[in-house]
């Protein structure tokens, strides 16, 4: 489905991405783990065409969409849905009508068809009947529920999730968790998961991958990555303070006296 070959990105004299290669198989869903500033967020902005590389190739179904116009690239887009960290909601809209954003925007459908895909997403994430409300009245879940089901009222064949278990409590978090296995079962749809929350890196992943210094160092099953004895992957996953990341980065830790 997503074959990364290559990719890299800067940002003034900052690297973020470094000759990255990876590959996303239909219908899997892909954790991608990592220290914050490592590209995770950056590789998924990359997927969309919100930020556009310095070199390397991102094939999407066959297609490389960094050597394809914005007209041909938003076809594409249209096959994507991308659920932000934040939520990405508009504040003077209503649920429905950030639910319906994309539907009404983009595609030539009727007022009661749109209407029923409000419904119908809305009822897939356990948000029945919030259709008037507005974000400010919703919890840091919900947000991030309402963010899903705009993005599944276009039937993508794929979903990037950009950290979808941050701000919120534990049980939320499970839920939130379950609702991304779902999908892939019942839709079939592929998944970028990126994540700092290793339960639910190992409850959601088909296969996890861990960026550092810009390109990927491991990429295996959950049992292989909770498993692994590479260092830098250990350290990260069984956030220790102390290890090769730390040392590489010149981080120094006191004691409190």
């Amino acid at each position: 489905m997503i074959e990364i070959h290559g990719l890299s990105k800067s940002f003034e004299e900052r690297q973020v991405l470094n000759n990255l290669d990876l590959t996303i198989k239909t219908g899997e869903t892909k954790v991608i783990i990592g220290r914050s500033g490592v590209g995770k967020s950056v590789l998924l902005k990359n997927i969309i065409g919100l930020v556009r590389p310095d070199s390397g190739s991102i094939k999407i179904n066959g297609v490389d969409v960094t050597r394809i116009s914005e007209k041909e690239y938003n076809k594409i887009r249209m096959e994507i849905g991308m659920v932000f960290q934040g939520g990405a909601l508009f504040d003077s809209m209503t649920v429905g009508e950030n639910v319906a954003f994309v539907l009404s925007e983009f595609m030539d459908l009727d007022q009661k068809t749109i209407q029923d895909k409000i419904v119908d997403a809305l009822a897939l994430v356990g948000l029945k009947g919030v259709e008037k409300m507005m974000p400010s009245k919703l919890s840091g879940g919900m947000k991030k529920r309402v963010s899903l089901a705009r993005v599944l009222c276009m039937e993508p064949q794929i979903i990037l999730y950009d950290e979808p278990t941050s701000e919120v409590d534990p049980i939320m978090a499970d839920a939130i968790n379950n609702l991304i296995i779902e999908l892939r079962d019942k839709l079939k749809v592929t998944s970028i998961v990126v994540t700092h929350d290793m339960n639910a890196a190992y409850k959601v992943a088909d296969s996890i991958a861990m960026f550092y210094h810009g390109h990927v160092i491991a990429d295996g099953t959950p049992d292989q990555i909770r498993n692994t004895t590479h260092p830098v992957v250990r350290q990260f996953i069984h956030g220790l303070a102390y290890g090769p990341i730390t040392e590489d980065e010149n981080l120094v830790f006191g004691h409190v006296k």
